[in-house]
């Protein structure tokens, strides 16, 4: 079959990740390839059409950066997009995240008579507008373009998510909350290449990590409070601010002598960082199934997570602390928290049985993209 993915996917695919979902549609694409499928991309962010060394076709739009400016989108990006989706003439297009320009893959994939898969990048994607106006868009605040994204967002995407003919979603609560909307939907866990994972023979195990984008969607307020309550124990933090008042408790942070400000790191090096760690602190008001959990784990690091517990498996599988947003639940884990054999090896059996790009992933993939 011929497999075509949409967005900002060329990058991970290099090791360069952008973000969560961006690196985990890449190692879906990789998975699919050496499972014999052709596979193509269509990423914004690319110069030229070029070829991966594991046969991935990655191609541009030429059109992407002509016409002018506020009105491209509509008169140059929109169509640009959609005539290239469309000429791959895939059996299967796929896409992930919330984000209107996904009607253009929709649309491309009816044309070609094709299939459209959708997959839940976070527990938002799955639950209604009240719960995406508490914690995205009131924590986030933007200006016109934001607005203008937000709407549309709203009007298309729900519709996206009814008329896909497969949902993807990263756990069983989000499963659950897409069958009260009447919609089917797979499981389909998140992945992990264990060959990035560093061999760290003795961890300095002497500190906490919080790692992400740093804003108040992403409870950094709240981590700042966990910090000053804690002046005993040593933080490192991984990321940059993103909002204005992120960017404040940034530097206040920056007067802690307890806090290690690092700044933003390479996807390796974030890795490392964890692997060295005591535990890794979650402090997100919501999230679908972090990427960072798993490779915490896959280091032997436990999770202390504040807020949210993605579909019952810190708790079911004894992989951390889920706080259930009580501060004084978490800082008692901290003081509690001991890194033991046998803690690693419960974590990474986890890891292994469920998230590992193995060979019998792979077939798990094939099979769920033959629906």
């Amino acid at each position: 079959m011929k497999i075509c993915f949409w967005g900002d996917i060329a990058g991970a695919l290099a090791g360069n990740t952008s973000g969560g979902s961006e690196l985990q549609t890449a190692l879906i694409a990789k998975a699919l390839a050496r499972a014999g499928h052709e596979i193509a991309i269509v990423d914004v962010n690319v110069k030229e059409d070029y070829i991966t060394p594991e046969g991935i076709k990655v191609f541009w739009i030429p059109e992407w950066n002509k016409g002018i400016r506020y009105i491209r989108l509509f008169t140059h990006r929109l169509p640009g997009l959609y005539r290239n989706l469309k000429i791959q003439k895939a059996d299967i297009y796929y896409c992930r995240m919330r984000d209107f320009t996904h009607i253009m893959a929709y649309w491309a994939s009816r044309k070609v008579n094709g299939k459209w898969i959708l997959a839940m990048a976070s527990d938002l994607d799955a639950l209604g507008f009240k719960m995406r106006l508490k914690y995205y868009y009131i924590p986030k605040p933007g200006g016109l373009w934001w607005l203008f994204n937000a709407i549309t967002v709203e009007i298309i995407y729900p519709v996206l998510r009814r008329k896909a003919d497969m949902v993807f979603v990263q756990h069983e609560d989000q499963k659950i909350f897409l069958k009260e909307r009447n919609i089917r939907s797979i499981t389909f866990q998140n992945l992990i290449d264990v060959d990035k994972i560093p061999d760290v023979p003795n961890p300095e195990r002497n500190y906490f990590i919080h790692v992400g984008s740093l804003d108040r969607r992403k409870g950094f307020n709240q981590f700042y409070e966990i910090v000053k309550r804690s002046p005993l124990h040593l933080f490192k933090v991984v990321g940059q601010p993103r909002d204005k008042s992120a960017f404040g408790y940034y530097e206040k942070l920056k007067s802690f002598g307890n806090v290690i400000l690092c700044g933003r790191l390479s996807h390796a090096d974030t890795i490392y960082q964890i692997a060295n760690s005591k535990a890794l602190i979650s402090t997100s008001m919501m999230e679908g199934f972090p990427n960072i959990f798993i490779e915490a784990w896959a280091c032997g690091v436990p999770v202390l997570s504040l807020n949210f517990d993605p579909g019952g498996v810190i708790e079911k599988e004894q992989l951390g602390v889920i706080a259930n947003g009580n501060v004084d639940i978490l800082l008692k884990a901290m003081e509690e928290t001991t890194n033991t054999d046998e803690f690693a090896s419960r974590a990474k059996k986890y890891v292994y049985a469920n998230h590992v790009l193995n060979d019998e992933k792979i077939q798990e993939i094939d099979q769920l993209f033959r629906f």
